[in-house]
């Protein structure tokens, strides 16, 4: 009788179109983390312009964009990666 319990595994596939969202919504939101910035940087250069508070406000919301889509792209990638069936997305 032998010891080691022989059960066969499942190997799950990864969900390529789900890896592929994903690597689309960090695509796009790696060009928005150095846009974000530098239209900070340049808001606070001008600090005298009467557009100085809407291009910070501006800055601001895409740098909170850009990190919004980074953490949706890689929640997307890595429940494609492990084919999470509880995201439908």
């Amino acid at each position: 009788m032998p010891l080691i319990n022989t059960t066969v595994m499942t190997t799950n596939n990864t969900n390529r179109s789900k890896l592929f969202k994903g690597l689309q919504k960090i695509g796009f939101a790696i060009p928005l983390m150095f846009v974000g910035p530098v239209i900070i940087n340049s808001s606070f250069k001008n600090t005298e312009h009467p557009l100085y508070y809407p291009v910070l406000i501006l800055g601001i919301l895409i740098c909170l964009f850009s990190m919004f889509f980074f953490f949706k792209g890689l929640t997307t990638m890595v429940s494609g990666f492990f084919n999470d069936p509880n995201t439908n997305k």
